[in-house]
């Protein structure tokens, strides 16, 4: 499919889209269109027939606050209902992992922060002190503690991603159960501290 440029007038933010950006990212996220334009070309934004975004959403706001007169689209053409929230969910999932070696050793920290990638804080340099927005952190913390849904974030090497990967998929399927978070909590319950 070939993209094409259109009004950005046209395009309409997807009521369905269930992913947010925080301020800080947002910026960034503007201050990388506005460097880097070219990467709007190279990845435009998924609408369907009545161009209602599907990928892109976060895109589409950032070039609505810089002004921008045009974007590419590329138009996906006879999905159903599902197949587009189905779409929605997985252009915003985060499959893989990132190789965090291999980001330390061939890029600059920093810049990959800018970028709006979030780095674990044990690779910011151990001899600098971090700068954090006390505001904002009150607002995350606020948010987080509010909010209906909690997420616990876990590191893994490759090896131990693809055991705890592979166990919580086996488990699941044994026990009938319908999500990786399930099988956490049956898991726990299960659980007895030694006396």
């Amino acid at each position: 499919m070939k993209a094409e440029k259109v009004a950005i007038g046209e395009v309409k933010l997807s009521p369905y889209n269930p992913r947010v950006i925080k301020n800080d990212k947002f910026k960034k996220l503007m201050k990388s269109i506005m460097e880097f334009p070219e990467m709007l070309e190279l990845r435009p934004m998924v609408v369907d027939e009545d161009m209602i975004v599907l990928g892109g959403n976060m895109r589409l706001r950032a070039c609505m606050e810089l002004g921008i007169q045009e974007v590419p689209v590329v138009k996906a053409v006879g999905l159903t209902d599902e197949q587009k929230k189905e779409f929605v969910i997985k252009d915003n999932a985060a499959f893989g992992e990132w190789d965090w070696d291999l980001l330390a050793n061939q890029w600059e920290i920093q810049d990959l922060s800018d970028w709006g990638l979030d780095i674990p804080a044990s690779y910011f340099d151990e001899d600098v002190e971090p700068q954090f927005d006390m505001d904002e952190l009150d607002k995350d913390l606020d948010t987080y503690i509010n909010s209906k849904v909690k997420q616990i974030t876990m590191y893994f090497d490759n090896q131990q991603y693809e055991y705890a990967l592979a166990k919580l998929q086996e488990i699941m399927e044994e026990r009938e159960l319908e999500s990786n978070t399930d099988v956490i909590i049956a898991l726990l319950e299960e659980y007895e501290p030694k006396a």
